[in-house]
């Protein structure tokens, strides 16, 4: 059965060719994100303050609004990290099954042709960039939660 709804590899000018490597990256960060949040959300909507908002008369939208989400978002922003941490090491083998031309073939070239600064070269770019990645995260984690302020 063939459908021909979308391309099943290649990168070119067609937004099509962008859904299927996006759908395969970015589904499973988003069910972890999702079920997260919902847990998180749950847990901080019996907190006392939440009661106490509730009880001023102040509506349910606004309630969950400045109450509930700000609090309920730091465990998500705390997942972050090695969820971007997989996400970019991920795009390796999507570049590969979908011939997205891309850092991530390169490196798989490299490797197989026994190419060792371009393998070292690869590893400090991801290096680069997980660790970017992983201080904007801590960066929000301050500004979230005011309990976390670094020296």
């Amino acid at each position: 059965l063939t459908l021909h709804w979308l391309p099943v590899f290649g990168w070119g000018d067609s937004w099509k060719q962008m859904v299927m490597p996006v759908i395969v990256l970015g589904t499973g960060g988003m069910a972890i994100i999702a079920r997260l949040t919902r847990a998180s959300v749950l847990e901080t909507l019996g907190q006392d303050y939440i009661r106490t908002a509730r009880a001023k008369g102040l509506r349910e939208r606004y309630v969950l609004a400045r109450h509930a989400l700000p609090n309920s978002i730091i465990p998500v922003v705390t997942v972050l990290g090695p969820l971007l941490a997989a996400w970019l090491t991920g795009t390796f083998f999507v570049e590969l099954i979908f011939a997205i031309p891309g850092i991530g073939k390169f490196f798989i070239t490299a490797v197989t042709d026994r190419d060792y600064s371009m393998i070292m070269a690869t590893i400090l770019i991801y290096s680069v960039a997980l660790v970017a990645m992983n201080l904007i995260v801590d960066i929000a984690y301050g500004f979230l939660d005011p309990r976390i302020r670094y020296d």
